[in-house]
C-alpha cells in the first residue's frame, strides 16, 4: 500500500502544505495560503521600523487552507487516494518567532485586552527592536558565561529568544507579567495539532532551543538562574514555567487530536514530529550530509551544514549557532545566515525601480534580471554592502545598514540590482570562508527556495563569484519536503533519514562557474571584504580613499573591450 507524509512549512508571508509520496519520492499535491494579517501577513509599526510580528491565528487558518487543498487535489488526480494512506506530518517555522501564551496554551492575542497590543503576537524572526537588549546579553555572557556565546558565535543576537522576551519585559509588563510561558511557533504548532498545547505539555525541539535559547544539556539545558537574574529578575522568574528537555525532530510530538483530524479529513492519531526551522528541515529536504552547505534562499537566506557529533569541532565565530541534533540525530548543525536576500531585492523593486519597467513587480523583476545579465562584472563601477536588514552572519549586528558605492550620473537602475545580487552572492562568500577557516570543509554548495529555483541570472552570479558550482534541489518546496521527512521518520515510515532523502530528494539543475567573471569578481571580492571590514568591525583600521577609484578602473578595464569593437 502506498503511504503518504505531510509537510508543513511556515514561512515569512505565507505558509503551504505538501503532500509525498513515501515510495516514489513524488510530490502529490502543494498548496499556499498567504497570510490575510498586517502587511504581506507582517504586522509592523510606522514609527519603529524595527518592529515585526504575526497573527498565530493566521498560521492555523493556513493549516486547515492549505491541507484540505492537497488531499482534494490527490482525490482529483487519483481516484484510489485515501486520506487514511496519510501516516505522518512534520512542521516547520521561521525562527526565533516566539510568542507569549496563557494558561491554556492559546495566544495572548487571542484575548481581548491584547488585541490591539503587538507585544502579544508572535515576535517574528526578523524583529530587531532588541537590539539593546541582545547587546546587554552579549556582554554579561562575556564577563561570567563566555560558553553560552562559544555555542552562538559568540553574539547574541536581536533575532533570538531571549532578548526579544527581555525587551517585552521592559516595554509591555503587562503581556510578560500576563503571559504563562513562551514558546516558539515550531513548538506551538504540532502542540496544537496534537491537542497538547497546555505549557507543561509542550513537546520542545533542540533546533530552537539549542540555536536561540542558549540551551544546552552541557549546562543543564537554559541558562542558569543566577545569569538570568543578573540580566533581569524577570527573566529568571519565568525559566522555571519555559521547558528543561528538547528533542530532535524525528521524535514524535504526539497523535493527531480528534478535533484536528475532523478540521482537515486526515485519521486521528497519525504522527505529528516535533517542530524545527525552515532552514534546518530545507537542509534536509536538500538532502543535507557531510561537507554540503545547503543554502535556503528566500526572504532571507539561512546557510545549514552537519558534522559528525562524535568528531572534533571548533566554535565558529559568528554563525548562528553550533548544536547537537538541530538538523539531523547524530550531527552537530551548523547555521549562519543574511538577514535581507529576496527582501533586499523587493524593497528594490518596490521602492526605487521605475514604472518604465514595467506596471506589477513581476515585470519589473524580470527587466531588471534581462537588463543586467547584459552586462558584464565591474561594468557598472558599482558595489553594494547587503547589510538593509543589518548583519547575521558573521558580524552579527542588527544595526548595520546598506550601503551603495560607486553610483554616478549615468547609472541604471539595473546596475543598482545587479550590484545588490553580487553583494549578497559576496556576502554568501564570506560565510563560506569562514566555515572553512575553522576547519569545517564544503564540498558542494546545494541551493533550494524560490529564489534558487526561479532566477537563473541571480544563481549564475553566485558561482561566478564564489567559484564553486551552484546546485539547485528537484523540489521547490524543501523546507516542506524536510518536515514530511520528519513526518514520515516519527511515523517509523524509514530506518533512517538517509534512506528517506535517497528515496525524495534530487539535483535538477547545476550553475558551473564562468572563469572569466570569477578572475574579475575576485578583485571586486577584495573590495568588499575592505568594506566588509572597515563599515562592520570595530578593530579595523585603514583608509577607503582606493575603493572608488579602484572599482572605476575596474570598470574601465572591462568596458574597454567593447569600446575597441
Amino acid at each position: 500500500m502506498t503511504i503518504y507524509s505531510i509537510g508543513l512549512d511556515f514561512g515569512t508571508n505565507s505558509c503551504r502544505a505538501l503532500l509525498v509520496d513515501l515510495h516514489t519520492g513524488e510530490e502529490k499535491a502543494t498548496e499556499v495560503f498567504n497570510y490575510p494579517s498586517g502587511e504581506a501577513g507582517i504586522i509592523t509599526h510606522p514609527r519603529d521600523p524595527h518592529l515585526a510580528r504575526q497573527n498565530a491565528s493566521d498560521y492555523l487558518n493556513g493549516i486547515e487552507v492549505t491541507v484540505r487543498s492537497i488531499l482534494a487535489q490527490a482525490q482529483e488526480q487519483d481516484p484510489d487516494f485515501d486520506p487514511a494512506y496519510v501516516v505522518g506530518l512534520g512542521v516547520d517555522t521561521t525562527g526565533s518567532s516566539p510568542m507569549p501564551i496563557d494558561g491554556h496554551g492559546d495566544p495572548l492575542s487571542l484575548q481581548p485586552r491584547f488585541k490591539d497590543n503587538p507585544a502579544a503576537y508572535v515576535w517574528l524572526w526578523r524583529d530587531h527592536t532588541s537590539f539593546e537588549e541582545a547587546a546587554q546579553i552579549t556582554d554579561l555572557a562575556a564577563r561570567i558565561r563566555p560558553e553560552y556565546l562559544a555555542q552562538v558565535g559568540g553574539t547574541y543576537s536581536s533575532e533570538w529568544f531571549w532578548s526579544k522576551i527581555l525587551h517585552c519585559s521592559r516595554v509591555a509588563p503587562e503581556v510578560f507579567e500576563a503571559a504563562a510561558t513562551w514558546v516558539e511557533i515550531c513548538d506551538w504548532l504540532p502542540a496544537v495539532l496534537t491537542g497538547n498545547q497546555q505549557p507543561d505539555r509542550i513537546v520542545r525541539g533542540i533546533c530552537a532551543a539549542g540555536h536561540k535559547a542558549m540551551f544546552n544539556p552541557k549546562w543543564g539545558g537554559l541558562p542558569d538562574e543566577d545569569f538570568l537574574r543578573q540580566l533581569d529578575p524577570a527573566l529568571a522568574g519565568l525559566r522555571p514555567h519555559l521547558f528543561s528537555e528538547a528533542h530532535p525532530a524525528d521524535h514524535q510530538a504526539g497523535g493527531l487530536s480528534p478535533e484536528w483530524a475532523a478540521r482537515l479529513g486526515l485519521r486521528v492519531g497519525i504522527a505529528v514530529a516535533v517542530g524545527a526551522f525552515d532552514a534546518h528541515m530545507g537542509a534536509v529536504g536538500a538532502g543535507v550530509g557531510i561537507g554540503s552547505l545547503v543554502k535556503i534562499m528566500g526572504t532571507s537566506t539561512c546557510d545549514i551544514m552537519v558534522w559528525p557529533s562524535g568528531q572534533p569541532l571548533a566554535d565558529i565565530p559568528g554563525v548562528c549557532g553550533i548544536v547537537d541534533g538541530s538538523v539531523l540525530p547524530g550531527y552537530y548543525g551548523i547555521e549562519a545566515g543574511q538577514s535581507a536576500v529576496g527582501d533586499l531585492f523587493l524593497w528594490f523593486v518596490r521602492n526605487l525601480a521605475p514604472d518604465t519597467l514595467g506596471t506589477s513587480l513581476d515585470e519589473k523583476f524580470r527587466a531588471l534580471e534581462e537588463l543586467a545579465s547584459q552586462q558584464g562584472p565591474g561594468e557598472s563601477g558599482l558595489m553594494a554592502l547587503d547589510w538593509n536588514n543589518g548583519n547575521r552572519t558573521i558580524l552579527v549586528d542588527a544595526r548595520l545598514t546598506g550601503l551603495l558605492l560607486g553610483q554616478t550620473l549615468h547609472t541604471k537602475p539595473h546596475e543598482i540590482y545587479r550590484a545588490l545580487i553580487e553583494a549578497t552572492a559576496f556576502g554568501a562568500l564570506t560565510i563560506i570562508e569562514r566555515i572553512e577557516e575553522f576547519g569545517v570543509p564544503i564540498h558542494e554548495v546545494v541551493n533550494c527556495g524560490g529564489l534558487a529555483a526561479k532566477n537563473a541570472f541571480l544563481m549564475q552570479a553566485y558561482a561566478d563569484i564564489t567559484g564553486r558550482p551552484m546546485k539547485i534541489t528537484r523540489s521547490e518546496q524543501t523546507p516542506a519536503l524536510g518536515a514530511a521527512i520528519f513526518g514520515a521518520m516519527a511515523a517509523g515510515a524509514f530506518p533512517s533519514i538517509r534512506k528517506a532523502q535517497e528515496c525524495l530528494c534530487g539535483i535538477r539543475k547545476i550553475y558551473q562557474p564562468n572563469p572569466q567573471h570569477h578572475a574579475v569578481y575576485h578583485d571586486m571580492y577584495r573590495l568588499y571584504r575592505q568594506l566588509h571590514d572597515g563599515f562592520g568591525t570595530v578593530s579595523w583600521n585603514g583608509s577607503m580613499a582606493n575603493v572608488m577609484k579602484e572599482l572605476l578602473t575596474i570598470r574601465d578595464q572591462q568596458c574597454q573591450p567593447q569600446e575597441q569593437a
